[in-house]
């Protein structure tokens, strides 16, 4: 396989490693209303599961305020009960075609937990940002015996890919830190 290539694919994994943690990241909730919050959470409809998203209009008429209102009212149950399930922590409020999701405000020690989990979030991209920099080094490496590649060429190729990895974990330190401090602004 051509190093350019390999280069290329490994770019390409680590921007899904951060654009799946900065996704993650909008499903923890920060004491006002977002639909990011509850859009994914799978519900058993028509005998299979969907995402809420498919389901229901998500609104966030006030700022503590998520409505949500599906498509088909004989799915309300359906969608309250995923809510309840959920990992949101909200109790969803139901009155035969709208369901009312009030935010509460957030208390100290909720605010630390949500942090706790954004920092773990975070760890686990860098750790597949890492993981694609080990499979580019590989690829680069077995390129090197296969193809006759000179050391400097290698070296310059793993210092590019280096160069990738500490890029890409800038940006998810910083995409953490501008949530935890979303996180704990009151």
């Amino acid at each position: 396989m051509d190093p350019e290539e390999t280069i290329l694919e490994t770019e390409a994994a680590m921007e899904k490693a951060f654009d799946f943690a900065t996704h993650e990241f909008s499903s923890i909730r920060t004491g006002k209303a977002s639909p990011a919050l509850v859009e994914n959470i799978d519900v058993e409809a028509y005998g299979s599961q969907m995402k809420l998203k498919q389901l229901a209009l998500i609104t966030t008429p006030e700022p503590r305020l998520i409505v949500i209102q599906p498509f088909d009212t004989s799915t309300i149950k359906d969608v309250e009960r995923a809510i309840r399930e959920s990992k949101v922590g909200i109790t969803p409020i139901c009155d035969g075609k709208l369901i009312r999701m009030p935010i509460p405000p957030l208390t100290e020690e909720r605010r630390r937990d949500l942090a706790k989990t954004v920092k773990q979030m975070s760890e686990e991209a860098k750790v597949r940002v890492r993981s694609a920099r080990r499979d580019g080094l590989d690829d680069i490496k077995k390129a090197g015996k296969d193809g006759g590649f000179t050391e400097d060429a290698l070296e310059g190729f793993e210092k590019e890919i280096q160069k990738l990895t500490d890029t890409f974990v800038k940006k998810i330190e910083d995409a953490t830190l501008v949530k935890e401090a979303d996180i704990m602004k009151v």
